[in-house]
């Protein structure tokens, strides 16, 4: 029998809406409307198919109060992290958005409208108390306190949700489940008790030997459960993640395993996280629940420590057991011992036998130069995924971004680059010069700073896009702003393909020197007014603080700066 959901009762709001859902597209259809981020459409839905239960919608503001200080309902129902949808002022303004407002939720894929929202409350909340009370720190190092800080709006909506209908996915299908159904399927299979394991990487050998080790000694089915939202940037994508799970599920005992996916958007919150997790497979049907050893954790903070203890996790899922209702396995750290060709636990291992790991590091290291992975460690079938997803290095696309003043020879620099890759071969060369690509993308741009921010935009998109194919990217804006130049980063590390290869090039040709070699005499009708906004005269360029390499065309040769932005791809294997 499958686990009884959070709080008595399966949220099910689709099937609790579907006899009225004509209705409420009827009534979508003249309502104001809000188009959901990335994160606030997975949050949708898992509150309308149940996952989040004992939520029917994003939470106002007393049980946000209670969430974060508490990791309560406000009315005492343990639930640890807050689910909130943000908004501006100009957003609640131009919408209309107070209490008893409804706002049709629409999905930012397809405009669709998912959902009707009836406002409780529009509030503020404290962003540096919720990064501390949820992540632990006020630190931009956590990815989620770095989404706090730079994509949440200042103002949360709290109210309760009708469902129209849930997103469409077009990938994976048959392995998307609601709890509904995921629990229909343990009972037609006389599951009675499921082991549940989170994850948001590749499985390995290791992996399948922990799980099954697990299930076994509980006498259970294992639940492989991915998480296939937003997970931490620099993640294996989840298309090259879900091929291996399939590869892997082919490993297991006859019967033992399923395989089902998880739109979740994680925050990465360690020990709060887990009981979240935890929450989440207890109303998709499982019994038993697998935390592992820094559950959920971010990495390193900016003082370069963990930012939550290897075994917080474990301890904060032990210590709400009797209200979570689903048995905690703790992880068992697995190494490979030669002598018998198996996996054991580390903690069982007598001193002085032969064990072997390979860690996450060096298994990247592998994947990018080609290096053998052995069989001991990973299966050939999962292996040849990953090898698909992650070819070498020197078959990798990258983007280099040059930087600089007008007429500070980055246009130039750029030409004679894309002319040295060229002969290099081995990819295709793309060449986005700031000004050509504002006239190709969006002549009507104007050279404002938000202006120029867009274009910035565009340029990552264009250039992540083509460095995901394979191609090697020169792209040469002026970019004043630190904050665009971190926008092209971002977008090119994250959307990129394998390596997110970027690298910032400052070509810090001194203004003095730029002004006087101006043959055209753009410097000369700044100084005039003649031109608005130059950046140099009346704009000021903020120099990069983190640029991979410094340039300089009054005192450098082309040719020399050339060689050493080649230099610099091929210390890195790019070439």
């Amino acid at each position: 029998m499958a686990n009884i959901p959070h709080g008595g009762i399966l949220k099910d709001l689709v099937a609790r809406d579907e006899p009225i859902s004509e209705q409420l597209r009827e009534e979508a259809a003249k309502l104001k409307d809000i188009v959901l981020t990335e994160r606030q459409l997975c949050d949708l839905e898992l509150i309308i198919n149940g996952g989040f239960s004992p939520l029917e919608g994003f939470m106002n503001e007393a049980d946000y109060t209670s969430v974060v200080d508490t990791l309560r309902l406000a009315d005492g129902t343990l639930f640890s992290m807050p689910v909130t949808l943000d908004a501006s002022f100009a957003d609640i303004e131009r919408l209309s958005i107070v209490p008893g407002a409804r706002i049709v939720l629409r999905d930012p894929r397809d405009d669709e409208a998912l959902a009707i929202i009836t406002v409780d409350d529009v509030y503020s909340y404290d962003s540096v108390k919720e990064a501390i009370q949820v992540f632990g720190a006020d630190d931009p190092a956590h990815p989620s306190v770095a989404y706090l800080r730079s994509h949440v709006k200042p103002f949360y909506i709290g109210g309760k949700v009708q469902a129209i209908q849930a997103p469409s996915h077009f990938d994976y299908v048959a392995l998307r489940y609601t709890p509904t159904e995921l629990r229909a399927h343990f009972k037609k299979l006389a599951w009675r008790r499921v082991v549940a394991f989170q994850t948001r990487n590749p499985m390995h050998r290791a992996h399948r030997e922990l799980t099954v080790r697990a299930a076994r000694q509980r006498q259970a089915n294992v639940l492989i459960h991915p998480v296939v939202g937003l997970t931490k940037p620099g993640d294996v994508d989840h298309y090259t993640r879900v091929r291996v799970y399939e590869a892997i599920m082919a490993k297991y005992p006859n019967g033992m395993g399923h395989l089902a996916l998880l739109p979740l958007a994680m925050r990465m919150a360690g020990p709060r996280e887990a009981v979240w997790h935890a929450i989440i497979r207890k109303n998709f049907g499982a019994t038993h629940f697998i935390v592992g050893r820094d559950h959920a954790g971010p990495g390193k903070n900016s003082q370069g420590k963990d930012f939550y203890g290897p075994y917080d996790a474990q301890e904060l899922v032990e210590k709400y057991k009797d209200e979570l209702q689903i048995e905690m396995v703790p992880f068992q750290q697995m190494t490979y011992l030669p002598s018998t060709d198996e996996y054991q636990p580390v903690d069982e291992i007598p001193a002085g036998v032969q064990t072997l790991d390979i860690s996450g590091t060096e298994l990247r290291k592998r994947l990018r130069t080609g290096a053998p992975i052995p069989d001991w460690f990973s299966y050939e079938a999962v292996v040849k995924r990953l090898r698909e997803s992650y070819p070498p290095r020197d078959k990798q696309g990258f983007v280099l971004c040059l930087t600089g003043l007008y007429n500070s020879g980055k246009d130039v620099i750029a030409k004679a680059l894309q002319v040295a890759l060229n002969e290099q071969g081995g990819r295709s060369v793309s060449l986005l010069i700031g000004e050509t690509v504002r006239d190709d993308l969006n002549p009507k741009l104007g050279f404002t700073a938000e202006e120029r921010h867009e274009n910035l935009q565009r340029i990552s998109f264009v250039a992540a896009e083509l460095a995901r194919a394979g191609a090697a990217v020169v792209a040469a804006p002026i970019a004043p702003e630190e904050r665009s130049r971190a926008l092209v980063k971002d977008t090119v590390v994250q959307n990129g393909g394998a390596g997110g290869n970027f690298f910032l090039i400052h070509v810090a040709t001194p203004l003095e020197h730029c002004e006087r070699t101006d043959r055209k005499g753009i410097y000369a009708q700044a100084r005039r007014g003649e031109i608005r906004g130059f950046v140099g005269v009346d704009t000021e360029y903020e120099v990069p603080k983190k640029a991979d390499l410094v340039v300089d065309l009054a005192t450098q040769s082309i040719p020399a700066i050339v060689h050493s932005i080649v230099l610099l791809l091929e210390t890195t294997s790019l070439l």
